[in-house]
Order: C-alpha cells, then structure tokens, then sequence
C-alpha cells in the first residue's frame, strides 16, 4: 500500500490516544505516506510525525459545508486503505480500496487504546505488542522547555496540571498546595501547566508553595509543554490531555479522576495510575491519599 489516510480524534488526549494505532499502522506498511485528518485543537501533535503525509483539518464548527469541502479535498486521492477512528462514516464516501472502522470490531479491552487497536488488528499479528503513544518533538521544543526550566534547583521536578475541560473535573487549588506540602522533601521544585483559563488557579496554587516553582499555564503550546513535562520527574493532573501527553513522554503520570471513566480514558503506559475521588467527588478526595499514591509510583519507576 502507498497512500493510507488515517482520522484521528478531536480532542488532545483522545488524540493522543490514538497513536499507537497510527504507530502500528506505520509498522506494517513502513513505505506508506499516511495522510491524517485531524481537528485543528490536536493537529499539531503530528506536526513532526516523521512518516505522516498531509494533514486535513475536520473543524466541528465548520457545519455541512465545511464538511463538504473536507470529502471533496479527501475524493481527490486514490487511497489504498482509510481507517477512520471515528464515527461518523466518512471513510464510506472516499474514494478507497480498502476500508478499515469500528463497525463490528470486538476490543480486546475497555481502554480507548484497545478499541482504536481493533480497528488495525486484522493488519497485524495476534502476537505483536501495543505500540506507545507517541508525540513527536524537535530540537527547539527541548531546548525551550530547559529554557523555562533553568530557574529550578536540582532535577526532582513535580509537574502539576490543576486545569481541565468542566469544573467538576478539577481538584481544589488548595488541595494541590496540601499535596505538595505533604511530598515536598522528595522534590526540588515545582512545574505549573496549563493553558490560559488555568492561570487563575495556578496562581492560586503557587501562592503558598514550599518551594521553588516556575508556572508556565498560558505559555506553551502543545509540542512546548510536551518537551516541558518530558523534563519532570512525575506529573500530577486532574482528567485533561496534559495526562495524556506527559504519559506520550514516558514520565510517571497520575491522574484524579472524579466524574468520568477511568477504566477507558486514563493515560496509557506502565508507568501511569490513578486515583478515583469518593463518591466521583474531586473536593472530597484527600491530599493525603494522593501523596501516597504519588510516592509509591515513584518507587516502582526507575
């Protein structure tokens, strides 16, 4: 096969999640250009993929018409195979000889990895591993992030995400300062992330911190704080994409869940858990009980 076109999802960490299939893909057919149609809010995740083609935005606001501009753009290619992550039938109206989507798949699991996998599983061998996930970085993204980092004692950093999509998914400020009050001997410092709308909070949060911080919420962009937590020792978020990519980074990664589904939707990796609030509750869950998760996957990551 030469040319595969590939959908990934609209949402950072849903994004993110999909690349390990995007990764298999690549594996079997490694001559391929791969063509992506991708949400312009996570498209730049794969500005840097080393094997990607063009990149097609799908814009959810763009209405009919947008989406008529998108299948006569994607009608214009012969492809060899679509595989389309999605749900919306796009790949029915394309121009393709084989097709490849979620209709009659059967997961080999719960988690959203699992589900995306089985729409490739009939390329690959039963035996072959999940590949990671994956984000792709250049020079300039890790010398910007150890620009930013360079006020920072030491290399023990804690990374903390206090922002996300839906207030009943975000942990009290000053729970996260309780939390790093109660884990402060085991690191140097302090790594705020976020976008804008975080930096209220975070401010909040750095306000009463016992060590040095560097807060970066607003200041980076997807690929920056990528590069920016592939630094950090650990990183402790609320259910958002930062979970997402700090697990694509390979750091230890937990996550507080309240509302949502855990079991579908954490990062992926060894090296990432969990914590569920009682009763699906972000402000009834204890700093306490998060510091002793945290410690003990720090114990059991080199």
């Amino acid at each position: 096969m030469h040319r595969i076109l590939f959908f990934t999802l609209s949402n950072i960490g849903d994004a993110v999640l999909t690349t390990p299939a995007l990764e298999a893909l690549q594996q079997c057919f490694p001559e391929a250009a791969i063509d992506l149609v991708a949400d312009p809010r996570s498209a730049q995740l794969f500005a840097h993929c080393p094997y990607r083609g063009r990149i097609f935005h799908k814009k959810k606001k763009a209405g009919w018409q947008g989406l008529l501009s998108l299948v006569y753009q994607l009608r214009r290619v012969p492809y060899d195979l679509v595989v389309d992550l999605r749900t919306d039938g796009l790949a029915y109206l394309l121009r393709a000889q084989k097709r490849l989507t979620k209709r009659g798949i059967k997961p080999a699991g719960p988690h959203a990895v699992e589900r995306h996998m089985a729409i490739v599983a009939s390329l690959r061998s039963p035996a072959a591993p999940i590949p990671p996930c994956r984000v792709w970085l250049q020079a300039k993204q890790v010398q910007f992030a150890k620009a930013q980092l360079s006020p920072l004692p030491g290399h023990r950093w804690l990374a903390l995400g206090p922002g996300a999509n839906w207030l009943p998914k975000i942990w009290p400020a000053s729970a996260f300062t309780a939390l790093v009050n109660t884990v402060k001997n085991h690191f140097d410092g302090v790594v705020l992330v976020g976008g804008l709308q975080d930096r209220e909070r975070s401010q909040a949060i750095s306000a009463h911190l016992p060590l040095p911080y560097v807060d970066l919420c607003g200041n980076t962009d997807l690929l920056q704080v990528a590069a920016v937590l592939q630094q950090a020792s650990i990183f402790v978020g609320n259910d958002s994409g930062l979970g997402h990519l700090a697990a694509a980074m390979n750091i230890p990664t937990l996550t507080l869940f309240g509302p949502g589904q855990p079991e579908r939707y954490h990062p992926w990796g060894n090296r990432n858990a969990y914590v569920l609030a009682p009763n699906r509750q972000l402000a009834q869950l204890p700093a306490t009980t998060v510091a002793q998760r945290l410690l003990q996957l720090l114990e059991k990551t080199p």
